[in-house]
């Protein structure tokens, strides 16, 4: 349908057109309150539109959402329906010049103000494989890992400094709500984020924790500020419940009184709080901007009156929210069933019965989905769906971007694009036979000391193993640097890799088409800086593990994590696992704000059905025990959210059945640390390592 001529409900009529009397448009602040399925991207898209046919400007509106894709789409329906209501045609593409995710908006601003920032123009932009990497190298470095004590793994390093920037908390806090076994390695930390600063500064390389943090603190200098806050008279953020502490300092930084901004979520599916994502943010809103208005959307379009009835039954259960009943709905249909089985083997088979009886009744698999709370809940049904030839996809699971040539790729470019980059340098080297970290060393300080000119390299004898390779190695070095080299240079540095990944690799040709597609996906983008800075920024996901590969199917059962499943609906959904320590969690059960995160979690994975929800509780559990002593099953006991009240929802059916979860009618059915530079106002380098010198956390 024509988004353009789509008719909205009263509530999304208000929330659409609130303030646009308002002399020159500087509205109150506005919270949308959208519960699930009721048209919540539907009403921003008309919402944005409705200030541009009121007056605004364009290009004086910033609008954050959560992924490119969603900037993307509300940017087409925005073209869409000012093209209904002004009759010509309107370039999707460029009439929200400044809409994309909170990562993507501050890379373009940090890097436009680079030179007051005393940052290099060219700085890189470090992911988070690269980021993990160099805080292991840095581990080592500093004494960490030679086993005097149990220091975390570098994932985990990455995981608790960004959790503790983007909570905007001291490091002492973030390591008492999350990790506090840690507490007593709080000064070590301290120590190694410190000196990842300092890295990070010398091979003048941000973050994606830099970038917002950087952002925020332009915002809160008095002139750069300003500047900043003269650019837009409108802004708009997507997802808000999902936002965290520093991503609302944003916020307010931008539109300290709040007028001009509108915010949309559900802070019933705040489900990010282990990313310091914080239901405050939405809870809180009218706190905040005193002068805010609340519009709710409750007319669910996706799912049956009795799959609302249970999602309503769990909002009826949070302990605080925004108050919303979910009404409408696409009409009646079967009650959602829990489903009783004897372990997680006939769980696994009950789904899977009921998968290929929904798929006689013309239901595609793709538009069946099981949910799971944790992708390793997923072994049992993966080993029954390969069994029966069952194709499927996974999602939650193996990003592309951790594949190894594709990160050898990419050391090329990013090298090319910041010759400062010694990790990437380093890496890119490394790719030569014979050529180790000691070699690697040799050359980057000579680059460094020629001025980063390729050529300095080609007096420079290289190991035996890689002395035929030499002339060739320099000669792409220099092409990649030239300027209008691009993107042919790409096909040039796939030939120089692929005979590389025969030395190394007994899967050498399927590693070989991952460059041959990542190439073209590289040629799509104007400049090597736009590919580098979209594959940072947000990364392509891999399927994981598939059965029957799907590649060689039309059609496939969807696996997914409730958290990778948000945003999505499916025509029938699973939710196994409804058991105590699995849904909810018994990771997520040391507080009360932590049991209703999981309970929203649940709240989503119910509302991404339209018409078929089919729930599992196992009556047993399979323990593994610890060696010497045997493994055996334990007595599972029910999820603590299946209260009186959501089982009066729910039809009870025990044994496995293989007749979809039929009734009986229905079964009859047919269905750092330089000078300061000259121009510059801020040094931002001094300031993301002076977050980690303020003392013992």
């Amino acid at each position: 349908m024509n988004e353009g001529t789509i008719e909205l409900d009263p509530q999304q009529r208000q929330a659409a057109t609130f303030g646009l009397d308002t002399p020159g448009l500087r509205h109150p602040p506005l919270r949308i309150a959208a519960g699930a399925g009721t048209g919540k991207t539907t009403t921003l898209a008309h919402r944005v539109a409705e200030l541009i046919l009121a007056g605004a400007d364009p290009a004086r509106i910033l609008l954050f959402t959560f992924t490119r894709r969603a900037a993307e789409e509300l940017a087409s329906r925005v073209a869409a329906i000012c093209r209904d209501r002004l009759g010509r045609r309107i370039d999707a593409a460029a009439i929200l010049p400044w809409s994309g995710t909170f990562h993507a908006m501050a890379l373009r601003l940090v890097r436009e103000q680079a030179s007051v920032l005393g940052l290099d123009p060219s700085f890189g932009v470090l992911d988070r494989i690269d980021a993990r990497d160099l805080l292991d190298q840095l581990r080592r470095e500093l004494g960490f890992a030679d086993g005097r004590v149990r220091f975390p793994p570098p994932a985990l390093c990455l995981e608790i400094g960004s959790f503790t920037l983007n909570a905007a908390v001291p490091l002492a806090q973030a390591l008492a709500w999350r990790w506090p076994h840690l507490l007593p390695l709080a000064e070590d930390l301290r120590r190694m984020f410190a000196a990842f600063a300092a890295s990070k500064a010398r091979f003048a390389l941000l973050d994606y924790d830099d970038l917002l943090l950087a952002l925020a603190t332009m915002l809160d200098h008095p002139a750069l500020g300003e500047r900043l806050r003269r650019r837009f008279d409108h802004l708009l953020v997507d997802e808000y419940q999902d936002t965290t502490p520093l991503q609302a300092r944003i916020v307010r930084g931008f539109l300290p009184d709040g007028r001009g901004l509108t915010v949309v979520g559900d802070d019933q599916q705040a489900i990010y709080g282990f990313r310091a994502a914080s239901v405050r943010n939405m809870l809180d809103f009218p706190r905040m901007f005193p002068q805010a208005q609340t519009c709710t959307l409750t007319t669910n379009r996706r799912s049956s009156q009795p799959i609302l009835a249970l999602a309503n039954a769990i909002l009826a259960e949070a302990r605080e929210g925004i108050p919303k009943r979910l009404v409408g709905g696409i009409g009646e249909g079967p009650r959602p069933q829990l489903v009783v089985v004897a372990d997680e083997a006939a769980q696994a088979r009950a789904v899977v019965a009921r998968v290929l009886a929904f798929c006689e009744r013309g239901v595609r698999l793709r538009d069946q989905a099981v949910l799971v709370r944790s992708v390793q809940h997923m072994a049992w049904l993966e080993l029954e769906l390969a069994r029966r030839r069952i194709p499927y996809r996974k999602y939650g699971g193996l990003k592309l971007l951790e594949a190894a040539h594709v990160r050898d790729f990419l050391a090329f470019l990013r090298h090319a694009d910041n010759p400062r980059d010694r990790l990437s340098g380093e890496r890119m080297l490394c790719q030569l036979p014979g050529v180790g970290r000691a070699f690697a060393t040799l050359a980057l300080d000579r680059l460094e000391g020629s001025g980063f000119d390729p050529l300095a390299l080609a007096l420079l004898p290289p190991p035996a193993l890689a002395r035929s390779l030499w002339a060739d190695f320099l000669d792409l070095l220099v092409r990649l640097r030239t300027p209008g080299a691009w993107p042919d240079c790409l096909e040039r540095l796939r030939a120089f890799l692929v005979p590389l990944l025969e030395r190394r690799y007994a899967d050498h040709a399927e590693r070989g088409r991952d460059l041959e597609q990542l190439v073209l996906a590289a040629r799509t983008f104007p400049t090597r800086r736009d590919f580098l800075a979209a594959l940072a920024l947000e990364p392509p996901v891999g399927s994981g593990g598939e059965a029957a590969d799907p590649r060689r199917h039309d059609d496939w059962l969807v696996l997914s994590t409730i958290h990778s499943a948000k945003g999505r609906e499916f025509e029938v959904v699973f939710v196994p696992w409804l058991v105590d320590g699995w849904i909810p969690s018994d990771l997520a059960t040391g507080s009360a704000a932590e049991i209703e995160e999981e309970r929203r979690l649940f709240y989503v994975a119910v509302t991404r059905a339209r018409r078929r929800l089919v729930l599992l509780r196992p009556l047993a559990c399979y323990l593994h025990s610890e060696p010497g002593r045997s493994d055996h099953h334990v007595r599972a006991l029910p999820s603590r959210f299946l209260t009186p009240r959501l089982l009066a929802e729910l039809e009870l059916v025990t044994g496995e059945g293989e007749e979809g979860g039929r009734t009986a009618d229905e079964r009859s059915e047919k269905p750092g640390g330089e000078p300061a530079k000259e121009g510059m106002l801020l040094d931002l380098a001094a300031s993301l390592r002076a977050m980690w010198r303020r003392g013992p956390a």
